[in-house]
């Protein structure tokens, strides 16, 4: 638990001991999670009773056959049991596989197909016995699930190699098919940086998350890296409310609340934040989508604290930041965290990194504990990440002179107009600063079959009329003729992810 200068972990390493076996052991006792359920009903487990549970899991699956590096798909709701089984199968020296619980039960089926797995454990609703569970694979429901728990527990966690198959994670693809994302159980070593200069974390604090345990975004920030500093996390699995936060806040003395941007925007619509004590409150966190400036000034002005950011994916989670250690600079996630070996490569060509204020790939070496093993099973989209020593994923982006980076979007995302590259992260910062907007998303759009054009897909304030042209006038003033949008369309809200992310390519479809 206690930091080191090392930025490799030791060559024996499994990623569910580090976050529990010294927490049981030194401050077993200690309230570990906390779910907070409907009608205010609350449920704490020690790190103790996680260590042990997690043991027991971790027998109960090795018991039934399970293999070292068998995969483990989770298919639950947000329930403690979740989190229990997912490092109980990185206990075990298994692949733990989380899954979202909005899934149908095709995309399910596909999940469990492609990789292979050789469990499924499904909470209460989500298959019938047997239905849509491939026949070679182990169905384990919630009572086998608290069977494994009471049973005998392992003695120890797996001896893995740091490098070993830890978890697989899907994510979107180049294909109309989600691609998993490998990580080893050293991914967990590597998100050390983040503790002191995003997150600030210490034993003392307790983190409030507001996404679902199957998240990356909230099994990383929301629970892994709380538990490994021995600090503890709060969970909320009661009824959509979108102005519960600022009460769990107070009520659980979360002194780090983690969430997506819109997440903030709609405390601040939507709850009396005079009405509850944030006192212990020290900032919050904010992942998943850029963060508007004028909502940092918001949240700012409302409760006096600030809000740190960072950029991240799938394959390494965040490793560029503002935090503690690293001053706001509105409209930038911030500077790479220390330790970190962060380039800007050229979109084509050579990956030999751009001088200072260019525009390019956004990538980070490839020696990076925290970087994914690779794709499960898509070589093809791997070679297209890979440049050299570095990891290029797709984000466009320029550093600054003092180190800041300022993102410019995905650049499968750039659009073209008039034979130039535009990145809708320009356009909507122009439009998001126009007094009636609430939100914004820009993307092409088909207004006829030969013409594509730069459209922004905007939402209102509250008593707002629409006007395209003094829109459109409004983004002439402030950007090239090529990059203002042609087109305005206005919605009631912007299409996004579960966990809130805005999905720029359904824009058009919105306006049905």
């Amino acid at each position: 638990m206690t930091p080191s200068d090392d930025r490799q972990p030791p060559p024996r390493f499994n990623a569910a001991r580090y976050c529990l076996a010294e927490n049981a052991r030194l401050r077993g006792d200690k309230t570990a999670l906390v779910m907070v359920g409907e009608a205010g009903a609350v449920s704490r487990l020690t790190y103790a009773e996680i260590d042990r549970a997690v043991r027991g899991i971790a027998a109960g699956l090795l018991g039934l056959g399970l293999e070292p590096g068998a995969r483990v798909m989770i298919r639950m709701g947000n329930e403690a049991d979740y989190v229990l089984v997912y490092f109980g199968a990185l206990a075990a020296g298994l692949v733990a596989l989380p899954s979202s619980p909005q899934l149908t039960a095709d995309e399910a089926a596909f999940l469990m197909e492609n990789a292979g797995v050789s469990a499924v454990v499904t909470g209460a609703g989500f298959f019938e016995a047997g239905a849509g569970v491939p026949a070679a694979c182990l169905q384990l429901d919630s009572e086998a699930i608290a069977a494994l728990k009471a049973g005998p527990p392992l003695p120890d966690y797996a001896d893995t190699a740091a490098d070993a198959p830890a978890t697989l994670v899907y994510t979107s693809g180049t294909t109309s098919r989600p691609k998993g994302v490998l990580h080893a159980h050293r991914a967990v070593w590597g998100r050390r940086p983040m503790h002191a200069h995003w997150l600030g974390l210490s034993e003392t604090d307790v983190m409030l998350h507001a996404g679902t345990m199957n998240w990356t975004y909230t099994l990383g920030v929301g629970i892994t890296d709380p538990w490994a500093c021995g600090a503890t996390t709060v969970l909320y699995n009661g009824p959509r409310d979108r102005g519960i936060w600022p009460r769990l806040i107070a009520e659980q003395g979360a002194t780090i609340f983690a969430a997506v941007p819109s997440v903030y925007r709609q405390i601040l619509k939507y709850a009396d934040l005079e009405q509850h004590d944030l006192s212990r409150l020290r900032y919050g966190v904010t992942a998943g989508e850029a963060l508007p400036a004028d909502l940092h000034e918001a949240w700012r002005a409302a409760t006096g604290k600030p809000l740190y950011e960072a950029l991240g994916m799938s394959e390494i989670s965040t490793y560029v930041s503002s935090g503690p250690t690293v001053p706001v600079r509105l409209g930038s996630p911030g500077r790479p965290q220390p330790g970190r070996r962060v380039a800007i490569l050229p979109a084509e060509g050579a990956p030999e990194p751009l001088p200072v204020g260019q525009i390019g790939l956004l990538a980070i070496h490839r020696s990076d504990p925290g970087l994914m093993l690779g794709y499960w099973q898509r070589p093809e989209e791997e070679a297209t990440v890979l440049r050299g020593a570095w990891f290029a994923g797709g984000d466009l982006a320029r550093l600054d002179e003092d180190g800041y980076l300022w993102f410019q979007g995905r650049n499968d995302d750039l659009m073209n107009a008039m034979g130039y590259r535009v990145s809708p992260v320009e356009v909507e910062t122009a439009l998001a600063a126009h007094p009636d907007i609430a939100e914004v998303g820009v993307a092409e759009l088909a207004v006829r079959a030969d013409l594509r054009v730069i459209a922004a897909f905007v939402v209102l304030r509250p008593g707002a009329e629409p006007d395209e042209e003094r829109l459109i006038a409004w983004c002439g003033e402030r950007l090239a003729a090529y990059k203002a949008p042609r087109a305005i369309r206005f919605l009631d809200a912007l299409p996004r992810t579960a966990n809130g992310k805005v999905q720029r390519k359904r824009l058009a479809d919105a306006l049905a």
